[in-house]
């Protein structure tokens, strides 16, 4: 499908940012749409003493530390680390790595991990080995905010002893690695304010790099899609329409394949719709036959005290079934009882 068409095609709804905020003493919070909150009263010893049992026992007690984990958040699993190495003088990941297996020892983790950690982690699985993932770079990158790159950038360096730009240098090129390389910069507008002026300056910057220059100007494109907000890229998009005389010009039916086109095509998603951008992602991994259960884990673990309760709305709404249903049709065991509690009781 042409590049532009599927953005035109993929364009939800726009965000209503009245939406995301609720008055506290008279001042604007954000509201809270994750499906994890803080345990009250939380007795971090005591979780760690329960979960020292569930690991030691004859046989491993899944039920408990399923119930342990879960239910805190992940400021509090990090107390309980700590506690944890310091009365048994082990480390609660190698302990349940030790005591678990396949899909439920990989979420538990996951949910041990502080959030810059477990995307650092990710960034190195994809791009380590065989092969680079990247659905995977793409995800992250075109997600997090200015400060969780810098943050993910900061703990990778300290963690892997290497600069995260130089490892996408080494395993991406061309248009894509501009691409990442953009985002990384963590320069994007993450206001909800619209500069009408650079919409049309935008605007007809998109019509001269796609119409009226011999080739695609790509670089534009990677430009204007990684550092405007969502707003904007409307308001753009609405403009460039005006600007062409055609909702979708012909002239603009631009081929671009392979990651640039799924790179690009995930920014433009995830402008308008984040929520939705990622009940597609859990969609697609579970449709048809097998389960992408790594895309399941990091999506839910890395949500989950985001925006999970706006991507399982999004989900019923996209696909006329609830999150959880699919769920429990591809998932099983211990592994599935963990993916349905951080869904919340929603």
């Amino acid at each position: 499908m042409a590049f532009i068409k599927k953005l035109f095609k993929n364009v939800v709804h726009d965000r209503d940012p009245d939406e995301e905020t609720l008055t506290v003493k008279g001042k604007p919070e954000p509201k809270y749409y994750g499906t994890v909150t803080p345990y009250p009263n939380l007795n971090a010893s005591h979780d760690a003493s329960v979960l020292q049992s569930a690991i030691e026992t004859h046989d491993v007690d899944e039920d408990v530390i399923i119930s342990v984990l879960v239910k805190r958040n992940n400021e509090q699993r990090q107390k309980i680390k700590a506690v944890y190495e310091a009365s048994t003088g082990e480390k609660l990941d190698v302990a349940l790595k030790s005591a678990l297996r396949r899909d439920l020892e990989d979420i538990t983790l996951a949910l041990l991990m502080p959030p810059a950690h477990y995307d650092a982690y990710k960034l190195r699985r994809a791009t380590k080995g065989l092969g680079t993932h990247e659905d995977v770079l793409i995800e992250i990158l075109a997600t997090r905010s200015n400060q969780e790159i810098l943050e993910i950038k900061r703990i990778f360096k300290k963690v892997y002893e290497e600069e995260l730009d130089d490892v996408i240098d080494s395993d991406t090129s061309g248009d894509f690695a501009l691409a990442l390389h953009a985002m990384l910069k963590a320069n994007k507008d993450e206001s909800n304010a619209v500069d009408m002026e650079l919409v049309q300056q935008d605007a007809e910057a998109l019509f001269e790099a796609g119409e009226n220059s011999e080739g695609i100007d790509i670089p534009v494109f990677i430009d204007i899609l990684t550092k405007r907000n969502g707003p904007q890229l409307s308001k753009t998009f609405q403009r460039y329409a005006r600007i062409s005389d055609v909702s979708l010009p012909e002239a603009l039916d631009m081929e671009l394949k392979g990651d640039i086109e799924d790179c690009l095509t995930a920014i433009v998603k995830c402008a308008w719709n984040k929520p939705a951008f990622f009940a597609e992602k859990l969609h697609l991994a579970m449709k048809g036959r097998g389960t992408c259960d790594d895309t399941l884990i990091r999506v839910l673990v890395s949500r989950s005290e985001i925006d999970l309760q706006k991507i399982i709305g999004e989900y019923r709404a996209m696909y006329g079934r609830r999150l959880q249903e699919d769920i429990l049709e591809d998932t099983k065991g211990h592994y599935q009882q963990v993916l349905i509690g951080l869904c919340g009781a929603h």
